[in-house]
């Protein structure tokens, strides 16, 4: 409960390392690539005005393909 408070009263801090190695690993080819797969179900099934298409399965290879590289990169940086 102590935490909490403090992040009240401070706020968040401004330099999340979480947030920094995830938008550098999105940039990776990997996750890039991921992503357009991602990018191009969104567009298919938003086209179609009824279908039962959704993109789960390119949203969690994307989220794994991203936390994947995170998982290696963010431990360095954490104190």
């Amino acid at each position: 409960m102590v935490f909490e408070e403090k992040m009240i009263m401070n706020g968040e801090p401004d330099d999340d390392p979480l947030e920094s190695v995830r938008q550098k690993c999105e940039e990776a080819e990997h996750c890039v690539h991921t992503r357009e797969r991602l990018e191009q179900c969104e567009t298919r099934v938003g086209s179609r005005s009824s279908t039962e298409e959704d993109c789960t399965e390119e949203l969690f290879d994307f989220l794994h393909a991203r936390d994947h590289c995170v998982a290696h990169k963010l431990f360095h940086s954490v104190k």
